[in-house]
């Protein structure tokens, strides 16, 4: 299988607070030294109570942050290589879902407004070819067509990250980084979406980036799971293997207060 995202000792440093008081500077190492890698066609898990870095992980995979130091590489080569070849380019690479769907969606746009952005500017659509692949895109994430002429506040919190997902899909990008995408969501809707993840994975050949604090839902869904503790990789196992026989301490501590969640099946 080939690597599409390969890390070595990533760093993400905030803050540089000079204190009236005092000539010490006062910086926050959100992520430590962080390597890993994401293989085609695999789920990665990514867990850890808030505050473990995760999202700051994911912020700096799809380019809304910038590591302080280390590497980063996408489909074999370096982001930074990436972002000069422009939007376009990193785009239809990597694509970000973010937890909150609603609040992604921009209120003022109908949906079909919404994906009318990256099918144009980073696929390069026509009108017409937009249309299509709008409807194409629908029902993939199994949405009615009329769903195209409504705003994102006509949604319940299931169908808003359909959409989301739709938009994310839609830039063709064969890595997706999903922030929390089902725990917003309700536990019988949550079932739903991760079926459709799962439904997609395959039918688009997709790699996830999976952020969560869940363990029971990153039981269903990962290849792999790894664990983040105070911004350090701390454990990374196969699912089944992490599940049955973790080694740190804090995993430890995550599996004994974590519910156990049933596979979701059709």
């Amino acid at each position: 299988m080939n690597q599409v995202i390969e890390t070595s000792n990533l760093v993400k440093t905030f803050g540089r607070d000079k204190r009236w008081f005092s000539r010490a500077e006062h910086q926050v190492q959100a992520v430590k030294n962080v390597s890993f890698s994401l293989q085609q066609g695999e789920t990665l898990a990514i867990v850890g109570e808030s505050g473990s870095g995760k999202s700051t992980l994911a912020r700096m995979l799809v380019g809304l942050e910038h590591p302080t130091s280390g590497s980063l590489k996408l489909m074999g080569q370096d982001a930074a290589q990436w972002r000069k070849r422009g939007a376009r380019a990193f785009g239809k690479t990597i694509q970000y879902v973010f937890q909150d769907p609603v609040a992604s969606l921009n209120p003022r746009k109908t949906i079909a407004e919404t994906l009318a952005v990256p099918l144009a500017q980073l696929c390069g659509y026509s009108s017409l070819q937009q249309r299509e692949k709008m409807q194409q895109l629908m029902q993939a994430v199994n949405m009615p067509q009329d769903a195209l002429a409504c705003y994102p506040h006509e949604f319940s919190g299931g169908q808003a990250q359909r959409l989301a997902i739709a938009r994310s899909l839609a830039a063709e990008a064969k890595i997706l980084v999903l922030d929390e995408p089902v725990s917003a969501l309700d536990v019988s809707v949550q079932a739903q979406v991760l079926l459709l993840l799962d439904q997609l994975k395959q039918q688009f050949g997709l790699s996830y980036i999976f952020i969560s604090h869940d363990l029971a839902v990153v039981e269903s869904v990962a290849d792999r799971v790894a664990v983040m503790y105070l911004g350090e990789w701390v454990e990374c196992a196969d699912s089944q293997t992490l599940f049955a026989q973790a080694s740190h301490p804090y995993t430890q501590s995550l599996l004994a207060s974590a519910p156990r969640l049933v596979a979701v099946t059709e």
